[in-house]
C-alpha cells in the first residue's frame, strides 16, 4: 500500500509541473554562433583572474600536435591591460572606424607564447588553443576575439615575458550586435557594418565541399 501511495504521489507531482526545468543543454552549434569577434566591449563589465584561469584551463585537456605542449599563457588584467591596448589594432578591415569605439575597449588579454620557434606544429597548436579558449568563453558568458595585428617586441617589453607573443586574444562582455550571412566562394569576404551591426559574410555549405574529380 505505501509502495502505490508513494507512486500516486509522484504521478500527481510531475502532473502538477513542480519539478525543476532542466536547462537546455549548450550544444557545440549554440557555442560555435555566440563564438563571434567582438570589437566593442561593455566597460562596466571587469574580467576576473578566475575568469582568464578557466579559459587558459582548456589547453589542459585539448589536442596537441605532435603532443608537445609548447604553448604558454599570459593572463592580463586591469591596470596592465590599459598598456596593452596601444599596442594591439582591431577592425582592419573598417579603418574609417578606428575600432575599438571610445569607452569599448576591452580590460582584459590572453597573451599566447610558444617556448619554442615558431613552425607549423605550434602553429596548429595555436589555433586549437584560440578557438577552445574562445568556446570556453561562450560557455560562460563571455565573448571575445584573436588579435594577430599588434607589435609583438613592446607586449614582450611590456608584459616582461620570456617569450615572443603569438597570438593575443581579447576578453570581455561583447556590447555590439553581430550577425552572419551565407555568400558564395567568390564572394567578398569583408566584414562591414549598417546601422549599427556587424555583419560576417560565411562562404555557404555547398561551396565549401569538393566535388568528386570527373576524370
Amino acid at each position: 500500500m505505501a509502495d502505490d501511495y508513494l507512486g500516486r504521489k509522484m504521478e500527481e507531482y510531475r502532473a502538477r509541473g513542480d519539478a525543476p526545468a532542466r536547462r537546455p543543454a549548450m550544444t557545440l552549434t549554440k557555442l560555435l554562433l555566440r563564438n563571434r569577434s567582438y570589437r566593442g566591449y561593455d566597460p562596466r563589465f571587469e574580467v576576473r583572474e578566475d575568469q582568464l584561469r578557466s579559459l587558459i584551463e582548456v589547453n589542459t585537456r585539448i589536442p596537441s600536435a605532435r603532443n608537445q605542449q609548447v604553448l604558454r599563457f599570459r593572463p592580463v588584467l586591469a591596470d596592465e591591460a590599459r598598456l596593452v591596448l596601444p599596442l594591439i589594432r582591431l577592425g582592419a578591415a573598417l579603418p574609417e572606424l578606428h575600432l575599438p569605439l571610445p569607452g569599448t575597449e576591452p580590460n582584459a588579454f590572453i597573451v599566447i607564447c610558444s617556448t619554442v620557434a615558431e613552425n607549423r606544429y605550434v602553429d596548429i597548436d595555436l589555433g586549437i588553443s584560440a578557438q577552445s579558449m574562445l568556446l570556453r568563453a561562450a560557455e560562460i558568458g563571455l565573448n571575445g576575439i584573436c588579435i594577430g595585428a599588434f607589435n609583438p617586441s613592446r607586449v614582450r617589453e611590456v608584459l616582461r615575458l620570456p617569450y615572443d607573443p603569438l597570438l593575443i586574444l581579447a576578453i570581455g562582455k561583447g556590447a555590439e550586435r553581430i550577425e552572419l550571412t551565407e555568400i558564395r566562394a567568390g564572394e567578398s569576404h569583408a566584414y562591414y557594418r549598417r546601422e549599427g551591426v556587424h555583419y560576417v559574410p560565411k562562404v555557404r555549405l555547398d561551396d565549401l565541399l569538393i566535388a568528386p574529380s570527373s576524370d
